[in-house]
């Protein structure tokens, strides 16, 4: 048999290390299901502390938490999926839109259509866009997002539509006036994907544009709770004061101006760099400090920590992604967690020197990294500088395969590469899915308890220059656990096991002219 002592820590939704009597059998831990008689729930909160505890206990230092039921939680397999569902919910809301993406792409007048149609139908709805300013304006005077969107400030009003166009503070001056408009973004972005409807939101790392919504695989996780909403809002509310607003302007060929309005609460940071970081600091660290309130529910078994990266707005930095996955990292590499197994993916594989370093330092009893094959890149046949992002991005590949052998774990640690069809082929797909998947020791035949989803990509851009949001997920729940355990498992539905040898194949060969403009970007300041 088994006997658990425990002792309940001094905060009551803090999970405190638990120790273990075995009698004649090895121990295992118990968890409830989202099935569990008379609709009662285990929780992480308050129940015997587990091998999760050790990893909660020390999140709860880094990031407000939020405790929903199993059932609040969607997870959407499919690009159309996810586009049918956002036009359901926008055109059914009651009170509030809110959508912070990168960018809208120019010609989803459909998507337009359906916000446009729920603002006639429900005089007490209000929309607000968040997207980039760099992105947003691109194509300017041409069409672009800016000019898609300002019709609609037009038609209803600034008090019922609002559109705002966040700027970097890294790219300004003669930076800005040199480096070409299509590899700009490589100085920073607003890169959140927030898609708030009513008290629900879809957590993605998709854009809202027609390959997103059709061909280009990424992944979706719907929240049904007001208390993640409305935090959620809140951030991008927040963000949104640091923007420029977009009105419109008829007069103007590109049907829009962009102008740093007199009520936000400082300046542009294309003016005063200084002061707009002193007032991003000040509007966005209450947001990022942890929970001191009590759970309004305290039952539950699964534990939502939203985690934002705002490291080119604050100082000093006090942004909680990195730090957290830093946190699971090093728990996963303990001697109580070992032998758990993960699943890494990112669309643009480039994960940061820190980041491999502590994913092989777990030493995984299984572990898999998915990215995208350069046959599904975005960036596939692109023009210019662009275009060679696809080779960069094997020549990274490589070089994590390099260090998977250095390490000695390569039966452990296995690269995907992810192909359905070419880009711009007919069928042809790309692949933009990023996240974690960790299961711990013994649940392999259950699914991933811990599971990371939202805008990330991991990488160098990610810590230092962009606007990052995400959602981590942490559950007792089998149900849930067993649905993560198939998202997981269909993101590998095309993705095929590469190795060394494929990389030594004609076609996959880098070129100097590569690695050279690798280095020119790094030179001046910016990131893949």
């Amino acid at each position: 048999m088994i006997v658990r002592s425990f002792s309940r820590c001094s905060k009551a939704r803090t999970l405190c290390p638990q120790t273990y009597r075995v009698s004649g059998r090895r121990a295992s831990r118990r968890y409830s299901t989202s099935n569990a008689p008379n609709g009662t729930y285990g929780s992480l909160s308050s129940s015997p502390a587990s091998m999760l505890g050790s990893i909660t206990s020390e999140l709860d230092k880094i990031s407000p938490r939020f405790e929903v039921q199993p059932t609040q939680i969607q997870i959407l397999r499919s690009p159309s999926e996810f586009y049918e569902t956002l036009k359901t919910k926008i055109s059914l809301a009651k009170r509030r839109v809110y959508l912070s993406t990168l960018y809208i792409g120019k010609t989803e007048h459909e998507l337009i259509s359906v916000i446009r149609m729920a603002l006639r139908h429900n005089a007490d709805l209000k929309v607000s866009f968040l997207t980039d300013a760099l992105r947003g304006t691109r194509e300017t005077p041409k069409a672009s997002c800016a000019s898609l969107l300002a019709p609609l400030v037009a038609e209803f009003g600034s008090d019922r539509v609002e559109i705002r166009m966040f700027h970097t503070p890294n790219l300004t001056g003669l930076r800005k006036a040199i480096v070409p408009r299509r590899i700009n973004e490589g100085w920073g972005l607003q890169h959140m994907k927030l898609y708030g409807v009513d008290d629900e939101i879809i957590m993605s790392g998709s854009n809202l544009s027609d390959d997103y919504f059709t061909n280009r695989q990424d992944r979706y996780h719907v929240f049904s709770s007001k208390r993640i909403t409305d935090y959620f809002k809140r951030v991008h509310d927040a963000v949104s004061e640091l923007s420029y607003r977009i009105l419109p302007a008829p007069e103007n060929p590109a049907g829009y101006q962009m102008v740093w309005p007199a009520d936000n609460p400082g300046p542009s940071p294309l003016t005063d760099i200084c002061g707009f970081k002193t007032q991003a600091t000040k509007s966005l660290t209450p947001l990022l400090q942890p929970s001191s309130l009590p759970s309004p529910n305290p039952q539950s078994n699964t534990i939502i920590y939203p985690l934002l990266q705002f490291t080119p707005l604050l100082d000093p930095d006090t942004s909680t992604e990195l730090p957290a996955l830093r946190t699971i990292l090093k728990k996963l590499a303990t001697p109580s967690l070992a032998h758990s197994s993960w699943t890494f993916t990112a669309g643009y594989f480039n994960m940061t020197p820190e980041v491999r370093g502590l994913l092989l330092a777990t030493r995984p009893a299984r572990a898999t990294v998915i990215a995208a094959s350069p046959w599904a890149n975005g960036f596939y046949g692109s023009s210019g500088v662009s275009g060679m992002l696809p080779a960069a991005y094997t020549l990274l590949s490589r070089r994590f395969l390099d260090a998977v052998a250095r390490v000695g774990l390569g039966e452990r640690v296995v690269l995907k590469e992810w192909r359905r069809g070419t880009v711009n082929e007919e069928g042809g797909w790309t692949y933009h899915a990023k996240g974690l998947w960790v299961t711990l020791p013994g649940d392999q035949g259950v699914g991933p308890s811990v599971a990371l989803v939202g805008s990330s990509n991991y990488t160098a851009r990610s810590y230092r220059l962009d606007l990052e949001a995400n959602a981590l997920v942490v559950t007792e729940d089998q149900g849930l656990m067993g649905r993560l355990r198939e998202e997981e498992e269909w993101l590998q539905e095309f993705a095929g096991v590469v190795g060394e040898e494929e990389f030594r194949r004609t076609e996959r060969r880098v070129g100097l002219h590569v690695r050279v403009a690798m280095w020119i970007v790094t030179v001046l300041g910016g990131a893949l």
